[in-house]
């Protein structure tokens, strides 16, 4: 019981925690507007069930340690593949496990941000037929799966990195994804409330896909640009939601 009283331990485990609940934000996006497609009476189910997926891949990675970083080994050029004799592209083209799970999920979530981005500039209504509700939170839940295995994987590396002790990684984890289900409802209503909201959501969604999709690659971008860029655009759009509360409140008071 001696981590009881190493306050290294507890800092590892308060920074490993925050950082984890920051990279399940997009996660929490991603569940809620996949999920704002149900009826009304499946959506918190379905956020819920996603989220609790997202807790059992995180534990079940860290727990295959060894499997994760075996994952980083590259098994296969594509350079060589196809004849490519440029020793950078053969760098760059050289692929891992990670890199095909990082590159299938990018992929994946630049074609779901994109059809949404589409879906909403088209002006779509969201229809739901009584004899596909089965079929519809299915095929959600099976969607929020992959991307929580391309999250859960991204996030479970970090912690790998960050920290030696499975306990902590383990900890960690668990009170990331238990704060991520106590604020995913309020996160949910914002996003869905506020369409301009919903759109950015998108953006940040096709961004980081784009940003999964690069990494694959060996194309880093530093994800504090990311964010940056992130929280940035949340506070001008919070902003301009605060702004058209005050006209729309002195055009009534009128």
């Amino acid at each position: 019981m001696e981590w009881i009283s190493d306050p290294q331990i507890w800092i590892s485990l308060l920074t490993l925690t925050v950082l984890e609940v920051v990279l399940g934000i997009d996660n929490i996006v991603f569940i809620s507007i996949l999920s704002g497609k149900l009826p009304a009476e499946q959506q918190k189910k379905a956020r819920q069930l996603g989220l609790m997926l997202a807790l059992v891949t995180r534990v079940l990675l860290l727990f295959s340690i060894k499997w994760i970083m075996s994952l980083t080994e590259p098994f296969i050029n594509l350079a060589t593949t196809f004849g490519i004799n440029n020793p950078d592209w053969s760098r760059y083209l050289e692929l891992s496990g990670r890199d095909l799970i990082l590159f299938i999920g990018g992929l994946f979530l630049i074609y779901k941000s994109t059809t949404e981005i589409h879906h909403k500039m088209d002006g779509h209504t969201e229809e739901h037929k009584v004899n596909k509700k089965g079929a519809t939170f299915l095929s959600t839940i099976f969607q929020i799966l992959i991307l929580d295995i391309v999250f859960s994987l991204d996030s479970v590396i970090t912690a790998v990195g960050m920290v030696d002790q499975i306990g902590v990684m383990v900890a960690a984890v668990i009170i990331a994804v238990v704060i991520m289900l106590l604020s995913s409802e309020q996160i949910s209503k914002f996003v869905n409330n506020y369409p301009s909201v919903k759109m950015l959501a998108l953006s940040f969604l096709l961004l980081i896909g784009v940003s999964l999709t690069a990494e694959a690659f060996d194309q880093h971008i530093p994800k504090g640009y990311i964010y940056f860029a992130m929280a940035f655009s949340v506070l001008v759009e919070f902003l301009n939601i605060k702004s058209e509360k005050k006209q729309m409140h002195k055009q009534h008071d009128k």
